[in-house]
C-alpha cells in the first residue's frame, strides 16, 4: 500500500510521530495507518468508518473538527 497518498491528521504532534493517516482506495475503501507502524494497514469503507467516529463521538472520545 505504498503506492498510496497519505494524509496525517490535523491533531498529530508536531513531530509526525504519533498520528493517524489516512488515504482513499479504489472504490469506497479506506485505509487507515499509524504512522509509528507504517506496515499495518487497515481497510475499511466510508460507512463503516463514519458510523465508528459517530459513536467515538458520542461517548465523548474524539474531538470534533
Amino acid at each position: 500500500m505504498s503506492e498510496l497518498k497519505w494524509l496525517k491528521s490535523s491533531f498529530s504532534e508536531a513531530s509526525g510521530n504519533a498520528c493517524v493517516e489516512v488515504a482513499t482506495t479504489l472504490g469506497d475503501r479506506i485505509a487507515l495507518r499509524e504512522s509509528d507502524s507504517p506496515a499495518h494497514v487497515l481497510v475499511t469503507d466510508r460507512a463503516a468508518l463514519e458510523a465508528l467516529m459517530r459513536s467515538m463521538r458520542r461517548r465523548g472520545h474524539a474531538a470534533t473538527p
